[in-house]
């Protein structure tokens, strides 16, 4: 048995320990620990990894409590894979508050938009410093949501005239061709989590105030054909669903004072069935052009309810397996 303590004000630790401490119960059933608070001092208890691996994740959301942040869910489990995965390159204890430090930019109502995992935070860092950047990553990454708000934060600081922001019109296995309305009511439902990104960041009024103007648009992939973007931050978003030709058309778009965002999701492609993702190609063939930054988000970065990072968490397990079956039964066949 092993036994360490940390020092914590009372409205720290109602923050870390969380409401009916569902945060501390958490972290004492995925570590094996037991946690008790007495006198401004919490004891953690257990075998000698657990204690270790219990004490980083309380520094970790000690370090997001004290800068004022609510400790959610999400952060409970991010900074308990930090402290129990392993990682390609050592954060140091502590240092999860710090993504708060920075806000890309703030919603409507005036809460800071910040990266909530490193991951998220080096996505982020790419966009700043590259002119181009393709950011891959599952659903819930955050990929579109910080695209959008670093599109915004360079429009209000004049780096840019105006924001594109586009998506091919594929149906996710249903046909909306036979819909009631015009074009413009058939296209809405396919650029909708634009929509609701924007009226998130920007505000309803100040979207439709800068659409009327030309400022902002928001419009199916097609219609960027034959045009050329000078000074836009552009963003590309389900970008899987592109075939090569739309692909290397879009790319070709681009004009100077440009920034570009891709974003996609390559385990989600509604193309039909053998058509090449423009997304993949796109991957192939400009990986080692040295102005395009690739970032890829996991599992690690999704950043909704719980319950989706581990549905994602699966879908990828089946996926490695299946292609794992796909590959033997291809070395079976090349045998025989």
């Amino acid at each position: 048995m092993s036994q360490t303590q940390i020092e914590m004000s009372v409205d720290e630790e109602k923050n870390v320990f969380g409401q009916m401490d569902v945060h501390m119960k958490k972290i004492e059933s995925r570590l094996q620990v037991q946690i008790h608070a007495r006198d401004g001092k919490i004891t953690i208890e257990g075998d000698p990894q657990g204690v270790k691996e219990a004490e980083g994740t309380m520094q970790e959301l000690l370090s997001i409590s004290r800068r004022g942040m609510e400790i959610t869910d999400q952060s409970v489990d991010y900074a308990l894979s930090l402290v129990k995965e392993e990682k390609e390159e050592e954060i140091p204890v502590g240092s999860l508050g710090e993504l708060q430090d920075h806000p890309v930019g703030f919603t409507a109502s005036g809460k800071p938009v910040t990266p909530k995992t490193f991951g998220q935070k080096k996505y982020v860092d790419a966009i700043r410093d590259h002119m181009m950047v393709f950011g891959i990553g599952p659903a819930g990454t955050g990929k579109t949501y910080l695209a959008m708000a670093m599109a915004i934060r360079a429009f209000k600081q004049e780096e840019v005239q105006k924001i594109i922001l586009t998506r091919p019109a594929i149906e996710a296995g249903e046909n909306l061709g036979f819909l009631p309305g015009d074009l413009q009511s058939k296209i809405d439902p396919y650029l909708r989590p634009l929509y609701d990104a924007l009226y998130q960041i920007m505000g309803a009024e100040n979207f439709i105030r800068n659409s009327e103007k030309g400022l902002i648009e928001v419009a199916p992939l097609a219609y960027m054909r034959g045009r050329t973007l000078d000074n836009a931050f552009i963003i590309l978003d389900e970008a899987q669903n592109t075939t090569p030709s739309q692909m290397k058309m879009f790319l070709t778009r681009i004009g100077f004072g440009s920034k570009v965002v891709i974003t996609g999701d390559l385990s989600q492609k509604d193309l039909p069935y053998h058509t090449e993702s423009g997304l993949e190609q796109a991957l192939m063939i400009l990986k080692e052009i040295e102005d395009i930054g690739i970032c890829t988000l996991t599992n690690r970065d999704v950043v909704r309810h719980p319950l989706v990072q581990k549905i994602v968490k699966a879908y990828e397990k089946y996926d490695a397996k299946e292609k794992y079956k796909k590959e033997q039964k291809n070395r079976r066949r090349g045998r025989s």
